[in-house]
């Protein structure tokens, strides 16, 4: 599994009621929950994001409260990959249920700027940053949990699994 794209990059500690404010709280819908992604932090995103782009931010990523819409947001926005040296543990845990890649790369992190364009091997954790012609090692998942990804979540993969 692969994803490319242009980063969008953020700081540290960028918390779930900046990926998706409470005032946008009204609706599950992934669709409706997208048009909002972001806005507190970068007014321009939900406008300029394209269908693979990338994220690439600072140290505890997804800290705060431990919604679900937040990944859901995210992944709806049309964002293929998050990169970040830590994220916070309940996001991370929804962002691999609703089949939101994500990996953490402090090198990453640092190394790639906003604009750039990147790949991910998510099989092998490699970060390319074709801009730079660089690439990062990221701990890659295991095998279980790519086949939740890649299932666009755990619910489609437990679908998948008993109808086997």
């Amino acid at each position: 599994m692969t994803a490319k794209g242009k980063v969008f990059k953020y700081g540290d500690n960028v918390d779930t009621d900046v990926i998706i404010p409470a005032r946008y709280l009204n609706t599950s819908e992934a669709d409706e929950l997208a048009k909002f992604c972001m806005i507190d932090i970068d007014d321009t995103f939900v406008n300029r994001v394209q269908k693979g782009d990338i994220i690439v931010a600072g140290k505890n990523f997804g800290c705060g409260s431990s919604r679900e819409h937040a990944p859901v947001a995210i992944k709806a926005s049309g964002i293929s990959c998050v990169i970040a040296p830590t994220f916070a543990r309940i996001f991370y845990r929804n962002a691999i249920n609703i089949g939101l890649p994500i990996l953490e790369c402090e090198e990453a992190s640092k190394a790639i700027e906003a604009g750039q364009s990147v790949e991910v091997d998510f099989d092998k954790g490699i970060i390319y940053n074709l801009t730079k012609n660089e690439q990062y090692q990221a701990q890659p998942f295991p095998e279980f949990m790519q086949k939740i990804m890649s299932a666009n979540g755990l619910i489609e993969y437990i679908k998948n699994s008993e109808e086997k």
